[in-house]
């Protein structure tokens, strides 16, 4: 497996490659036929997707200088070193699947950088020098454990996906909603308990997401058509500390549902909601009344606004 992997490497320098293939090669190091010499000068695009990688080298922008694409999903890499700044022309990076703590400042420095996915780690943070990737226009960050999101990442004039799925958010950033470009805003199984008024105002925000965050109980009104899942949201009423709406005819009593609750005092008359209520239950249970004896015993019973109702 080694020679074959040196050879191939050895191809690509002889041929001047610019993409270079080696995922699933159970590699636990950087190859160092990759850095042998002067490198790999004309590489662009480097997969190494599914290896066992757990850090890259110091000197990875000296040897692949031209570097604009590099995939390094589902290795073992804990942190993005300080090198990693280094590889000014890189456009894409994919860091998904890995086991990521820390993100160094220095990732600010990929000024070129388009694609940022950093989905499935253990990030707690992201360094407020992610505000400065000017040309960002994709920024995944799903299922990590981040409480809170960097506030400067609202200079980031170009981004149009920004993807927050899955961590331990209370809050957005009000600063958030001056993203110029923002087009997708993907926010589902969080702990948002509010989302900040102006969010949506722009035009160039069309899709939001928040699904499963159970303590989200509204939204902004910019927002009101702009939301594609909102499934799961909201505290679910519990029915044992709601006083139930119920009228009783004889030995039995009916229950209204927990949604139909009484507005004023026993005095006002039928309200609306109640009314409905009222109607829908006479429908229902006329098929069970045998007869018109049990259907008058059961009308006197009741109370007289209820039969006023029920008799109209």
């Amino acid at each position: 497996m080694a020679s074959e992997l040196c050879k191939t490497i050895s191809v690509a320098r002889l041929e001047k490659h610019k993409n270079l293939f080696l995922n699933y090669r159970n590699l636990h190091h950087f190859p160092l036929e990759l850095l042998k010499d002067e490198g790999l000068q004309y590489l662009e695009r480097l997969y190494m997707k599914r290896n066992s990688l757990t850090t890259l080298p110091e000197n990875l922008a000296q040897k692949l200088p031209n570097l604009v694409e590099l995939y390094l999903h589902s290795n073992n890499i804990v942190v993005v070193p300080e090198a990693i700044g280094s590889l000014v022309k890189l456009q894409c990076l994919d860091l998904s699947d890995n086991a990521l703590e820390i993100v160094c400042p220095e990732i600010g420095r990929l000024r070129a950088l388009r694609h940022l996915r950093l989905a499935n780690n253990q990030l707690q943070f992201l360094p407020p020098e992610v505000g400065d990737l000017k040309e960002l226009q994709t920024l995944d960050i799903s299922t990590n454990r981040l409480l809170t999101l960097p506030e400067r990442l609202h200079m980031c004039l170009s981004l149009q996906y920004l993807t927050v799925d899955r961590n331990r958010l209370w809050f957005v950033p009000r600063h958030l909603c001056q993203l110029p470009s923002l087009n997708e805003l993907s926010m589902a199984g969080n702990r948002l308990a509010f989302l900040p008024l102006d969010l949506g105002r722009s035009r160039e925000l069309q899709y939001v997401y928040v699904d499963n965050n159970i303590h989200l109980k509204g939204l902004p009104s910019y927002l009101y058509n702009k939301v594609i899942g909102c499934s799961g949201c909201g505290a679910p009423i519990q029915v044992s500390e709601v006083k139930l709406l119920s009228f009783s005819s004889g030995q039995r009593t009916v229950f209204l549902p927990a949604e139909v609750k009484a507005i004023g005092t026993e005095h006002d008359h039928v309200l609306p909601l109640q009314e409905l209520a009222m109607r829908s239950l006479y429908h229902t249970y006329h098929s069970l009344l045998k007869g018109g004896q049990l259907l008058v015993l059961w009308l006197t019973a009741a109370p007289p606004s209820v039969c006023r109702l029920l008799t109209c």
